[in-house]
């Protein structure tokens, strides 16, 4: 790939880039909820791919409607975030299921908060480029993973205190 040469190259590159980190933290996540012990936290986790899924759909439509070509360009930072979730949340998970929750609630979180950056930029670039209806629809999915991270938190907080 060649160096952007202007916003909407940038924009583009941006949405290709969370394709890719969204299709890696959706089996992630999935993979992640098969090891949850706290009902909650397994419910969460898989209506979190549904809302994953959804959002990839937005940046599927958004680059089409930018004329881009639409196949994701792999994601190496959130590659490397899936790789810390797995090893945490499965390959060297506690065997307490408390203590698993807890660390695959902050894997979640750290996957979920590399996604809030890449739309909130996206979104910065769409309103930067005059695309109103665009910036829109990226601010409506960063407001959706706002509330699920949120939701995270405090599940968090009573996991933690259940494994303490």
């Amino acid at each position: 790939m060649s160096a952007p040469g202007s916003l909407k190259d940038v924009y583009l590159d941006e949405m290709k880039d969370l394709w890719s980190a969204n299709d890696q933290m959706a089996r992630a996540v999935q993979q992640l909820s098969d090891q949850a012990s706290d009902p909650k936290l397994k419910q969460m986790l898989q209506d979190s791919v549904g809302g994953i899924t959804k959002h990839t759909g937005t940046l599927k439509s958004l680059i089409e409607e930018n004329g881009g070509q639409t196949s994701p360009e792999h994601c190496k930072g959130m590659e490397g975030l899936v790789a810390e979730a797995l090893k945490h949340g499965i390959k060297e998970a506690p065997s307490d299921g408390r203590l698993r929750d807890v660390q695959i609630i902050a894997q979640y979180q750290r996957m979920s908060h590399y996604g809030l950056a890449g739309f909130g930029s996206a979104a910065a670039y769409a309103k930067a480029l005059g695309k109103t209806d665009q910036e829109n629809r990226l601010k409506s999915a960063v407001s959706e993973i706002y509330k699920s991270d949120e939701f995270a938190s405090r599940l968090a907080e009573s996991v933690e205190r259940a494994a303490a």
